[in-house]
Formats: structure tokens, sequence, C-alpha cells
């Protein structure tokens, strides 16, 4: 094998959960344009149906699925319809996740349950149901998506904060169990990317100017940035790599 097949993705299936824009659509196209086939999730069918839509239309091979990551009996059964009327699939990205900002001391009840429900156990779901068919297969690559706040803290979002945590343990949770069977589960935590859930503080000008003083790099991210380690985490180049994650924040993580 050559040092640029272990990045061909062709004949490769790819579930991306939330994918219907920015993060998730970035990375499904990233696979794609290494030879995946991606089947694009969402909960908004037409937004997932106009992603697709684009996708075919610039000669990728996509499928929409609309099941929500936080209905376990609609991700299994949903996991169940791609394999049977698609293909089995090679490489689930877990990506699918909400925010939400407040003080922890007035933070909504059922703010807190949604946030875990759908950032934590919809990864968990997704994974789950997947796994079960790479485990007979002997092999299948799970990317979960993190944050910089699987590391960090910043106000306001400490629920949120302690979901991209989870997400760094379930990581490792998931190599523990399945890498015996031929698995291999890792991460990726973003910085501060350009994207539509941000964008609100793309637009603050006091936020921004704090972003660039704090990250090294000195600016915010852009989502095709990621594109490069998810490829890498769902090709043979990351075969011997488990329950790592992969910090892609313009240095933020390593420095105070």
């Amino acid at each position: 094998m050559t040092s640029k097949s272990l990045f061909d993705l062709s004949g490769r299936l790819a579930l991306v959960t939330g994918s219907g824009q920015g993060i998730g659509l970035a990375l499904a196209r990233g696979l794609a344009e290494h030879g995946a086939s991606v089947v694009l999730n969402g909960r908004d069918a037409g937004k997932v149906a106009n992603a697709v839509t684009d996708l075919r239309d610039a000669g990728f091979t996509a499928h929409a699925s609309t099941f929500d990551v936080t209905d376990f009996r609609a991700v299994d059964a949903d996991v169940a319809r791609i394999e049977a009327e698609i293909g089995p699939i090679d490489i689930l990205i877990n990506n699918a996740g909400i925010q939400f900002r407040a003080p922890l001391e007035d933070f909504p009840e059922e703010q807190w349950e949604r946030l875990f429900k759908t950032n934590v156990s919809g990864a968990f779901h997704a994974g789950k149901a997947v796994a079960r068919n790479m485990i007979v297969r002997g092999k299948g690559k799970i990317i979960n998506i993190g944050s910089v706040q699987s590391e960090l803290a910043r106000p306001n979002i400490a629920p949120y904060t302690a979901t991209k945590g989870a997400i760094r343990n379930l990581t490792r949770g998931m190599c523990t169990d399945w890498a015996k069977y031929g698995l291999q589960i890792n991460a990726i935590a973003p910085g501060y990317f350009r994207t539509e859930m941000n964008q609100a503080l793309v637009d603050n000008q006091e936020f921004s100017a704090w972003l660039e003083r704090r990250t090294p790099a000195g600016r915010w991210g852009y989502v095709d940035e990621l594109i490069g380690a998810a490829v890498f985490l769902a090709s043979d180049a990351s075969s011997f790599v488990n329950g790592h994650t992969l910090y892609v924040d313009g240095g933020m993580t390593a420095s105070v």
C-alpha cells in the first residue's frame, strides 16, 4: 500500500450525523472528495435533501437519512435500513450537537437534559447501533466530534462543556470495548470555527478580538480545515490510532 492510498476512501460508506450544514456537511463533503459514499443525517428533511442534492450535483454519491439521534429506536431502525438498502457502514462521524448559553446558576433544567440527550446520548445511540455491525465485520471507524470544551471551560456554557468532556471519555470507553474487534474510535476536538451555530460570536467584535488574542494562530478556523483530520481518522492511515482526541484549534489548548 502506497502512502497516498492510505488516505483513499473509495468503496467505503460513511454516515455523518448532523450533516445538513456546518461542520458535519463539510466533513461529509471531504470524505466524498476522497472517494467515500456518504449518508447525510439531520432532523430537518428539507435541509438534508438540499445538501444531498448539492453533493450529487458535484458528482458525489450521497444519500439522505432523517432520524433523530436522541431517539434510540429511530437510530436503530435507520441504521438497519441503511445497511440493508445502501450498504454496510464503514465510517460513522458522530457530529450531531447543540449549544445553549446561560449562567450556570440560572441554567434551565430542560436545556441541561436536552444538551446531554443530543450531545452525549446521541453519540452513544448511533455508535452502538453502527458498532454492532462493524464488530461482526471485524472493522470500522467511528469519529466523535468533541470540542476545545472537552478540555477547557468558558462562562455560561458549563453544561455544554460537560457534554464535550463526556464525549472525550466516551471515545476512550468505546476504544476500550471495541478495539479488540478491529474498530478504531477517535475524536476530533475543533476550536472556534466560523459556523452557523457560532455566527453570533463571529459577529461580536469584542468576542472575536478576544478569540484572536487567545488563539496562538490569531484567528477563527474555517470548517474545511477539519477535513484533513477527518480523512486521516476515517482512513487506513490511522489503523493503529485508537481512543485519541485530536485537537484542531489553532493552538488554543496548547497555550495559556
